[in-house]
């Protein structure tokens, strides 16, 4: 039986994935920022998952990225700001958000997040910042013509697929 959706919020103005970085001896890493937040996100869908397995079937991804409204501006465009009437059109990019939040969720939510085979993103002002994601499992035919369940495997809490012909 698939399971419920899950939702995961990670607290705090949220960090979109920078490019990765390369020192003059040609080691590449993520910046510090961008592990901190994804560490970040990672505890929060651990708490959100409580103990269940990641979720081995086709999924879909929704998220919300709530972004803090410019301290700069007047009261007037704050409050058109959070009506919905002024949307950040200004970088990074949304793309570089669900990139920090897959990755974020990747092996703990979802067992690969090339599962997430449905995706729905807004990026607006809010009041509160965070960034919000809701996994919800799909019942989909795998490229195999099977129906896939998510079933326990008894071997140190990793899951397994069942499949079964229909």
């Amino acid at each position: 039986m698939l399971s419920e959706p899950v939702t995961v919020v990670i607290a705090g103005e949220p960090v979109a994935k920078a490019r990765p970085r390369a020192t003059r001896r040609g080691f590449v890493y993520t910046p510090a920022h961008v592990r901190k937040y994804e560490a970040h996100g990672r505890l929060a869908a651990q708490q959100a998952m409580d103990g269940r397995p990641p979720i081995t079937v086709p999924a879909r991804a929704e998220i919300t990225v709530d972004l803090p409204v410019p301290a700069s501006w007047s009261g007037r465009r704050r409050d058109a700001a959070l009506r919905g009437d002024i949307r950040p059109t200004s970088r990074p990019d949304t793309d570089n958000y669900i990139k920090a939040a897959l990755d974020a969720i990747n092996a703990i939510v979802v067992a690969d997040d090339s599962q997430v085979v449905d995706l729905v993103a807004i990026k607006r002002y809010a009041p509160v910042p965070a960034l919000t994601i809701m996994i919800t499992p799909l019942p989909a035919l795998t490229a195999q013509g099977k129906t896939s369940f998510a079933a326990p495997s008894g071997k140190g809490g990793a899951t397994a697929i069942r499949r079964q012909k229909e």
